[in-house]
């Protein structure tokens, strides 16, 4: 074989190989990226240790990318839209004590996954990382199953949000409208116009979109506080003959089980509203590719987005619980939207109007953020052919320089799932805790990789834990494993279960998977090899040339 010598040089100095790159890589340390038409910046380089090209214009940076994680957060929306498990499991003892423990181990995965994603800054994310670090021969399997548990995730996100909203809506003119009931066709039919509204949104460049969000983001958080102060400032608690706060002792030390397992299950129960709230703040690793310095302020965004979600996330939970009056009342209120029947509990109606408008607008956006970060997963795993018709869903629109396609096919599959709606709430309950469930799959796969197998095959980007990694890693893996099946019981058990009681989110999210994983041992396995490389790459040669092999 001869040695043809492509480059020497660029810009003065040697082409830098992988192993010149703070990345984990699915290219040997040897190889060296490179593009004959141009060349590449710090954040490129990186992009192409990784195996793949540029398509992006990196607009977004820390502050950005913060934003868009924090709108796919949506602290407010997501508390009012998850409140029935919150509460409804647990009560008030759920929502305060029971909010930190569960906030231990989001963060523990939060950090775990912010330094994966600071050693491999690509949209495919987690997919990415578990196909890397799993051990020889088992990439393609730790990917198909951590590629298709997120994708499960990103694709409930905006119809899980965005029906929310909608019920949001309902129940706001129903307050104002005593004789109006709102119906599941009048829901299904607004949850589709807000998820053609944020398809459209979606596909404009990435420069207005980051705009958006940002606006999104800001009023998201200034909303929140708002609330948090609204709510104990505005009570009317007094004039029914009741002190303005719930005692502490009763808040702190009361478990109101509204499930037939015991306390200790009810709370660990009621921490999908945790999970469900906390779920998008992954978000940054998959925008990985449209962030500047994406090495170290994707990595930063998560662990901000966690942190600070956690913290105003409590704060929430806090006036919520100091101030609900009866808790079966706003669980069973013919309203259908818990949030908006504890408002109209402990707030006058002016009040109760103001919150609701302000929490409807954050869910909005919310949604909005759910679609983006969804579109890039879709994207980034039709660019290694995941899905059929890959070839159609891989590609970037040339005028908006987005994955216009990967938005409307997310768009589509969405509004089927909203059909759920019409089997009562139960059923469409399904979109949460499957969100729930299989982001807790998808974000702790790599990192139980990384903890029990990887060993020194692992390069920590910039952004790292040090000595902390793997103790960090090990207590997010051990918390994911003990709350799969916690997720997938129901409230009832026993003669009291039936059909109408039943936790279906083991139909929903593990009926795909289960053909998802025949696909894999029918077919996908034999063609299916986890990231695709799509830049141009070569060897190094001694003398710090690039060499090419040619017969």
């Amino acid at each position: 074989m001869a040695e043809r010598n492509l480059s020497v040089t660029s810009g003065g100095a040697r082409r830098k190989s992988v192993v010149d790159k703070q990345v984990t890589s699915v290219l040997p340390g040897g190889d060296v990226p490179f593009d004959p038409e141009r060349e590449y910046n710090e954040d490129e380089e990186t992009l192409a240790a990784l195996g793949y090209k540029p398509e992006f214009k990196r607009e977004f940076n820390l502050f950005t990318t913060f934003c868009v994680s924090f709108a796919v957060l949506g602290l407010l929306p997501s508390f009012a839209s998850t409140l029935y498990y919150g509460m409804g499991y647990a009560g008030t003892g759920g929502m305060t004590w029971g909010w930190i423990l569960a906030m231990i181990g989001v963060q523990c995965v939060a950090m775990s996954m912010a330094e994966l994603c600071s050693s491999m800054p690509t949209s495919g994310g987690l997919y990415y990382a578990a196909a890397v670090l799993a051990p020889p021969g088992w990439g393609p399997l730790a990917a198909w199953i951590t590629g298709w548990s997120n994708w499960l995730v990103q694709i409930t996100g905006a119809p899980s949000v965005d029906y929310a909203t909608a019920a949001m809506i309902l129940a706001a003119a129903s307050i104002n409208n005593p004789e109006y009931v709102p119906t599941n066709y009048q829901t299904f039919l607004l949850s589709t116009f807000l998820m053609l509204i944020h398809g459209v949104m979606s596909s404009l460049p990435t420069r207005w979109l980051a705009k958006t969000n940002s606006f999104g983001s800001t009023f998201n958080m200034i909303s929140l506080v708002v609330v948090i102060i609204l709510i104990p400032a505005g009570t009317n608690r007094p004039s029914q003959g009741l002190s303005r706060f719930t005692p502490s002792s009763e808040v702190w030390g009361t478990i109101e089980n509204g499930t037939d397992w015991p306390d200790g299950i009810a709370v660990l129960m009621s921490f999908v509203a945790v999970l469900w709230t906390m779920s998008g703040y992954d978000a940054p690793f998959h925008l990985a590719e449209e962030c500047s310095n994406a090495s170290i302020a994707a990595p930063r965004a998560i662990v901000m987005t966690s942190a600070m979600g956690g913290i105003f996330g409590w704060f929430l939970q806090i006036v919520v619980a100091y101030t609900v009056i009866d808790i079966p009342g706003v669980i069973d209120s013919d309203l259908g939207q818990p949030f908006a029947a504890y408002l109209i509990q402990c707030m006058p109606k002016n009040i109760t109007n103001a919150i609701l408008a302000i929490t409807i607008i954050a869910g909005f956006f919310m949604g909005q953020g759910c679609m983006i970060a969804a579109s890039r997963v879709t994207f980034a795993y039709a660019r290694d052919d995941c899905f059929p018709f890959s070839n159609v869903w891989k590609k970037v629109n040339r005028m908006t320089q987005t994955p216009v396609n990967a938005v409307w096919v997310n768009t589509i599959i969405g509004i089927l799932m909203l059909l759920l709606i019409f089997g009562g709430s139960i059923s469409v309950g399904a979109l949460f805790s499957v969100g729930a469930i299989a982001a807790e799959v998808a974000f702790c796969t790599p990192i139980f990789i990384r903890v029990f197998f990887v060993g020194n095959r692992f390069r920590p980007g910039p952004w790292n834990l040090g000595k902390f990694s793997i103790p960090i890693g090990f207590v997010a893996s051990c918390f994911v494993a003990l709350m799969i099946p916690i997720l997938n019981f129901p409230s009832v058990r026993g003669a009291n279960l039936d059909a109408e009681g039943m936790n279906w989110t083991i139909l929903v999210y593990g009926g795909p998977m289960f053909l998802v994983m025949i696909w894999w041992f029918v077919s996908a396995r034999k063609w299916f090899k986890g990231p695709k490389v799509n830049v141009q790459h070569a060897m190094l040669g001694r003398e710090g040339n690039i060499l090419e092999g040619r017969d």
